[in-house]
């Protein structure tokens, strides 16, 4: 079972069998689908699951904090179900791949006190650009 089925049911998110293959749909490693890939995904799994289906458990799971909205350049929002571990992304500006990536260090350390402006800063995004190995 993926994490975030165990931390769906943990939750006692009531599992019907179109939100089960929305969540299996998101299992894994590096992923970052649009919502379009999530239904057409489901699909193969559920033949009758609707795209408003889709969006609607995407929107609620985003409302849980068990997936974070990633927004890339103005394009299509993708679903990361790597919610609960710090990580930053890696977008190739061509293919709009993503990647997790984990630097090391602490960013909101690494922001000076003047750049802060006095605000109390309480989360860090960045977004490493470039080109993947296919697009170079």
């Amino acid at each position: 079972m993926s994490d975030l089925l165990e931390r769906l049911r943990g939750r006692g998110w009531r599992m019907t069998s179109q939100r089960r293959v929305v969540a299996e749909v998101l299992a894994g490693d590096h992923v970052h689908l649009t919502a379009d890939e999530v239904h057409a995904l489901a699909v193969q799994r559920l033949p009758e699951i609707s795209r408003a289906t889709v969006y609607n458990a995407l929107g609620e799971l985003v409302l849980l904090g068990e997936v974070i909205e990633v927004s890339t350049d103005g394009r299509a929002k993708r679903y990361d179900p790597n919610a609960h571990h710090p990580h930053q992304h890696l977008v190739c500006s061509q293919c709009g791949t993503v990647r997790d990536v984990h630097p090391t260090g602490n960013l909101l350390a690494d922001l000076p006190a003047e750049e802060r402006f006095g605000f109390t800063v309480s989360q860090v995004e960045v977004t490493y650009r470039g080109l993947c190995p296919t697009c170079s």
